[in-house]
């Protein structure tokens, strides 16, 4: 049996000591700030995610772009050289040319190393989504899945990561298109909170909207009770854009309705974290469907 890595980027959004513990191979996204540009990385020397979301607070706007082709050669060559195969996990295609990149890389450098498989898959997910998903994946792995094995499980289980997320301040997604000036202007007034997931095509969609935090906190763990498929391998991870306090408090309604544990918890990233603000909440699991 050949040998494989999996490759992912960085909008996975895992701690690095779970990338580690994985063994995958990150491939790192960037952003812009105040003129200076920042790697975005699980071990956050490009910027600390404290750092990122006090800036944000301050008014700072960030411009994110995807992996370039040489940061995806320097991560996938390696392992070619090795004589290992690649399976690359990439970030949404809706919401980033990252997964394009991988992909084109991916396949000028079988030209290269013909004797080399490397197979990409579009997650169509974001965040500790796209994570989760790794996350599975290399469970897999060691348990000994092949390569083509593992890549048609993959397309099979990615409709099923189900993403369920509330933003606290609606100005962000503003700037990004997501609401319109006036939902956000009105919204912010009335203290409105969109439930907001990713849907089979990998975007982010508005499903409703609550008023108040904790309403829609509430709203998205009884989104997981009536989703979430009752499986052995079932996870929960939570990212949160720097209000740990909130995401153990939906944490423990999980808990109260399903008896559903925490796996993992993390910073929403910097790029996909800038696009949407502090005090997002994001709830991601295995589920009937997205």
């Amino acid at each position: 049996m050949a040998e494989y890595t999996i490759i992912t980027d960085s909008s996975c959004d895992l701690p690095d000591n779970v990338a580690a513990e994985l063994e995958l191979k990150v491939v790192p996204l960037s952003l812009t700030m105040e003129g200076k540009q920042y790697l975005n990385t699980t071990d956050e020397r490009g910027i600390p995610d404290q750092e990122l979301y006090a800036r944000l607070r301050a008014g700072a706007m960030a411009k994110t772009s995807a992996a370039n082709a040489g940061s995806f050669v320097a991560v996938m060559e390696p392992e070619l050289q090795a004589g290992r195969d690649v399976l690359y996990i990439g970030f949404s295609s809706a919401l980033s040319a990252t997964c394009s990149v991988g992909a084109n890389v991916g396949r000028e450098l079988m030209e290269r190393y013909p004797e080399r498989k490397v197979y990409t898959v579009d997650s169509l997910c974001a965040s500790l989504g796209q994570g989760l998903f790794v996350y599975l994946l290399a469970q897999k792995k060691r348990e000994g899945m092949e390569l083509e094995a593992l890549r048609d499980y993959a397309e099979d289980l990615k409709l099923h990561i189900c993403h369920w997320f509330t933003v606290e301040d609606l100005q962000f997604l503003r700037r990004g298109g997501r609401v319109s000036a006036a939902a956000a202007v009105i919204g912010s007034i009335l203290s409105i909170k969109p439930v907001m997931h990713v849907d089979n095509e990998g975007r982010l969609i508005p499903v409703s909207k609550v008023r108040g935090r904790k309403a829609s906190l509430r709203a998205i763990a009884d989104k997981v009770k009536e989703t979430m498929l009752d499986r052995p391998d079932q996870t929960l991870f939570i990212s949160h854009g720097d209000c740990e306090e909130d995401a153990r408090l939906i944490a423990e309604m999980i808990k109260e309705r399903t008896g559903l544990e925490l796996n993992v918890l993390n910073y929403v990233g910097p790029v996909i974290g800038s696009h949407s603000g502090p005090g997002t909440i994001a709830v991601f699991f295995i589920g009937k469907e997205r």
